[in-house]
């Protein structure tokens, strides 16, 4: 699964839904030259919160307006600058988006879920060093933190720092028994380790949790084929592929963090005669 769909689950941001607002704000006010600071700052939080429904429907472009505005009229409120900075990294605008957050981490340093998605856009820059220190940070205050554990290990998986990796995944399934992404991801450090046999037997967990989860299989697949066992790697592989044909595309592989490895190892399974023509008859 894309890794990075974790960042707009908001599940980071969830102190913004509790925001109170009196009765009076929880609409937008009618518009009137007398409006006072108070009013403008309720107003930028009722704005606040109609970003976050939309958001919650995949309506950016109407949510980017409206968390823009919320800034403006409430600067002092770390959440019109948490919910802006966090829709700029959504949206790949990521030095807009770190340069906003800093300013909510300005207004609220004791708030986990800045850190944590500042550690996000700082991974993906390319700055795993950074990433890390800005997740562990938020981990110092909310050490429970299943998405944040999760990107992590990713972060620590990107400098090929093993078992720090593993230790965060472990800790993210400790939260989550059926968190299959981190049971993956292990499979993934695993198999760049050389324990083939662990990492089957994490990806194997991890369909037995999510029997449509297309990654795992095609794994097992790969890992299968070059033990030797050809027609059973084929036999997966073309399952796999028939559930999400994006995984035969090795660089959205590689954004899901697969190693050099199993990458090597899945190109020649990909080029093999049955797997090109398998995907010659189901093209995507």
């Amino acid at each position: 699964m894309p890794k990075r769909n974790w960042l707009f689950s908001f599940l980071a941001i969830a102190g913004c839904w509790s925001i109170s607002l009196p009765a009076s704000g929880q609409g937008l006010l009618p518009y009137t030259p007398q409006l006072n600071s108070q009013e403008l700052e309720q107003q930028g939080l009722a704005l606040v919160q109609e970003a976050i429904q939309l958001v919650r429907f995949e309506q950016y472009e109407a949510a980017f307006p409206r968390a823009k505005l919320a800034a403006q009229l409430a600067p002092n409120a770390f959440e019109t600058w948490f919910v802006l900075g966090t829709l700029y990294v959504q949206q790949k605008e990521l030095d807009r988006g770190i340069e906003t957050l800093i300013k909510a981490r300005q207004l609220a340093p004791e708030e986990p879920g800045i850190s944590f998605t500042l550690g996000s856009a700082y991974f993906q820059k390319g700055d795993y060093n950074t990433a890390i220190r800005e997740i562990e940070s938020g981990l110092k205050l909310d050490s429970n933190a299943l998405e944040a554990l999760f990107d992590l290990g990713n972060a620590y998986l990107k400098l090929a720092r093993y078992p720090e990796s593993i230790e965060a995944y472990q800790k993210a399934i400790a939260q989550d028994k059926t968190f299959w992404p981190a049971i993956n991801n292990i499979g993934l450090v695993k198999y760049e380790q050389g324990d083939v046999r662990g990492a089957i037997k994490s990806w194997q967990d991890s369909v037995a949790i999510d029997p449509d989860a297309a990654e795992p299989q095609l794994a097992i697949a790969v890992a299968r084929f070059h033990q030797g066992n050809e027609q059973e790697g084929f036999r997966l592989g073309e399952a796999a592929l028939s559930l999400d044909r994006k995984y035969a595309d090795l660089e959205f592989l590689k954004e899901n963090l697969w190693g050099d490895r199993l990458l090597s190892d899945t190109q020649q399974f990909l080029d093999t005669p049955r797997i090109k023509a398998f995907l010659a008859r189901f093209p995507g």
